[in-house]
């Protein structure tokens, strides 16, 4: 059988990358445990949307849904751009 592949899906996606970012998200904004940070690279095809941007939601509980957006592809990512 072969494995189903998002045709919208990044071809570049790294897990590893993923956790890192959500680890310097966490530093950064010095969230708990109990805190949930997800990371999803999205391709945007909106006028004056960058082709792939990552976002990122920081859910805590009992309260709305924090959005980070980064202008990049996760791969892309360094710590310097959660300053």
């Amino acid at each position: 059988m072969k494995k189903f592949m998002n045709p919208f899906a990044p071809s570049r996606y790294l897990p590893e990358k993923a956790s890192q970012i959500k680890e310097w998200v966490r530093m950064r904004h010095g969230l708990g445990d109990d805190v949930v940070v997800a990371v999803s690279e999205l391709a945007c095809r909106d006028y004056g949307c960058p082709d792939i941007e990552t976002v990122i939601g920081i859910m805590r509980p009992g309260e709305k849904i924090e959005t980070i957006r980064v202008h990049k592809p996760i791969v892309d990512i360094e710590r310097d751009d959660f300053k």
